[in-house]
């Protein structure tokens, strides 16, 4: 019974929780506070600083660590499969519906529409890092890890992670 109640714990606030874990981090929170009371609020509120403390989604990072305290392993298990299978369904769904209709005119057009708009919102976001690494670590470091970057991507095929571990170095060699 437990693992049920776990499964629905994290599964209902992410479906109804649309906009991701900011969203549904109250109602996972009325949840396992509120309703089964497997956590006090200063609990859930430390589980939520330590979510947000970690690299990736808070909501799957509390939905294993709720979902571990509460049924171990497989209740942890049960919590993240119950925090990502709303958008999983969702995806699943929306993309046989896409592949389906591939051909149509309509499916076509709105390709040609989303494909600039993502162009936009990435070089958007390339903008932003840019301006923020100017601030933090100036023109002439910025252009150097961008150059290189691009070298090894680009011209070396070196694989992204290491692209990036490789910034990480950098930044805590030389601009610490």
């Amino acid at each position: 019974m437990i693992y049920l109640q776990i499964f629905f714990a994290f599964f209902v606030p992410n479906i109804v929780g649309y906009g991701g874990g900011p969203a549904s981090i109250p109602l996972i929170e009325h949840e396992v506070v509120n309703r089964y009371g497997w956590v006090t609020t200063s609990e859930f509120s430390e589980i939520l600083a330590l979510g947000n403390s970690l690299p990736g989604p808070i909501a799957t990072k509390m939905a294993g660590y709720i979902g571990f305290e509460v049924g171990g392993a497989i209740g942890a298990v049960i919590a993240e499969f119950a925090t990502i299978a709303p958008s999983l369904i969702l995806m699943i769904v929306l993309l046989q519906l896409i592949f389906r209709h591939k051909d149509s005119p309509r499916v076509k057009r709105l390709s040609k529409i989303v494909v600039p708009t993502v162009a936009i919102l990435m070089a958007g976001l390339t903008f932003d890092f840019f301006q923020t690494s100017i601030s933090s670590n100036g023109v002439l470091q910025t252009i150097i890890i961008a150059i290189i970057s691009l070298l090894l991507l680009e011209k070396w095929k070196v694989h992204p992670a290491f692209v990036i571990v490789g910034g990480l170095a950098y930044g805590a060699i030389f601009l610490s």
